[in-house]
């Protein structure tokens, strides 16, 4: 018999290692509890999950030696035609955990495809209560939050990039929808310019930065509102820090 598919959500960033059990107020007991009884991990990255289980073990034993956990990698340069070698020992009885490098596995992670085959093969799948950055942002943005697509990545090339922006404007003033995006940290300036050079001063955009994290930041506000603050130098303070975009149009 198959065992079960565990998808553990990781901390969206760094923890208070200070305190006593800095898992405590992001990750539930009983995830914690969870995760440090399982003897397989499928990860979108090895050296993270060490730490994250390091960091399990300050409150809950791990079940082996965090050496002798095994942790297979599945990340954006795995070969689709691995996912069986990865799920075997689930199907040979063990339970296994999917995990990503922050966040819940499978939403803006590699782990969907896995997640799709463990399905197929009739494996118990069992999403675990955890943070998810996209979620957050929904809930804090004060925006639609009963429609709302999310979008990836924008293109890295500038005219592509003003294309989408204005694309995604035009969809969320038809369908009333909030429209949310992520960027690699380093790009964050240019995008968050982007947003406010091309769309209508009325639009509605949300900078959600290090959400769960002490240095939190979430502002909302018109794009007119963002122009002013930005030519009296008041840019969000997003700048290598893991940021969601979010943005509704009237």
């Amino acid at each position: 018999m198959p065992g079960i598919l565990y998808l553990i959500p990781n901390t969206l960033g760094p923890v208070d290692l200070d305190r006593a059990d800095p898992l405590a107020e992001i990750i539930p007991e009983t995830v914690r509890s969870i995760a440090a009884g399982l003897e397989y991990f499928i990860a979108e990255n090895a050296k993270t999950t060490r730490a994250f289980l390091k960091t399990v073990a300050l409150g809950h034993p791990l079940a082996r030696p965090l050496q002798e956990i095994r942790i297979s990698e599945l990340n954006v340069n795995t070969d689709a035609g691995k996912l069986p070698e990865l799920l075997a020992p689930i199907l040979n009885g063990a339970d296994g955990g999917l995990i990503s490098e922050a966040g819940v596995p499978a939403v803006a992670d590699p782990g969907a495809n896995l997640v799709r085959m463990a399905h197929a093969h009739k494996i118990r799948v069992r999403p675990l209560v955890g943070p998810s950055s996209l979620l957050l942002a929904v809930m804090a943005s004060g925006l639609n939050g009963q429609s709302f697509a999310f979008n990836g990545y924008l293109p890295i090339d500038p005219t592509e990039r003003t294309k989408r922006i204005k694309l995604l404007e035009d969809r969320s003033r038809q369908e009333k929808q909030t429209q949310i995006f992520i960027e690699t940290p380093y790009r964050n300036g240019a995008c968050f310019e982007a947003l406010i050079n091309h769309c209508k001063t009325s639009t509605l955009v949300c900078v959600a930065t290090d959400l769960s994290l002490p240095s939190e930041a979430i502002t909302m506000q018109a794009v007119g509102k963002w122009k002013s603050d930005f030519a009296g130098g008041r840019v969000p303070d997003f700048q290598k820090k893991p940021t969601v975009f979010l943005m509704l149009a009237d």
